[in-house]
Order: structure tokens, then C-alpha cells, then sequence
């Protein structure tokens, strides 16, 4: 599962640098994903919505429904 969240997360990381940033996959420990935004990201004050309604809810909907992600500062 977790190459599954890795090449997942991978394709979506265009959307983000597309909009000035980006990505950092801190770690994988069973269905906990754990993030660090950077770039133009890092400092949005939408990065918990982009987080939990985008890339949770996708990969939750493309992998497993039980995949939570948290943001690491």
C-alpha cells in the first residue's frame, strides 16, 4: 500500500507546483501518511482544506478508505 500512496501522491504533486509549491512525504506507517507542505503551500492559510478535502479525500477514495494524513510543520 504504501508504493500505491507514494506513486498517488506523486501524480498529484502538479496541482501543487502549479500553484508555487510542493510536497514532502515525511513518512508512511500503515494508513497514516504524514506531510510536510512547502513552497507557496507551506504558508497558505488553505493548507488544511488542500490536505484533508484533496489529498486525503483522494487518496481515501483511490486506495483505502481508512488513509489519514497529517501535516507535519
Amino acid at each position: 500500500m504504501e508504493e500505491q500512496i507514494r506513486e498517488k501522491l506523486d501524480s498529484l504533486r502538479i496541482h501543487l507546483q502549479n500553484d508555487g509549491g510542493d510536497l514532502e512525504i515525511i513518512s508512511i506507517e500503515d494508513k497514516i501518511v504524514k506531510l510536510k507542505l512547502q513552497g507557496a503551500c507551506g504558508s497558505c492559510p488553505h493548507a488544511t482544506s488542500t490536505i484533508k478535502d484533496g489529498l486525503e479525500r483522494i487518496l481515501k477514495e483511490d486506495i483505502d478508505p481508512d488513509i489519514i494524513i497529517e501535516r507535519v510543520m
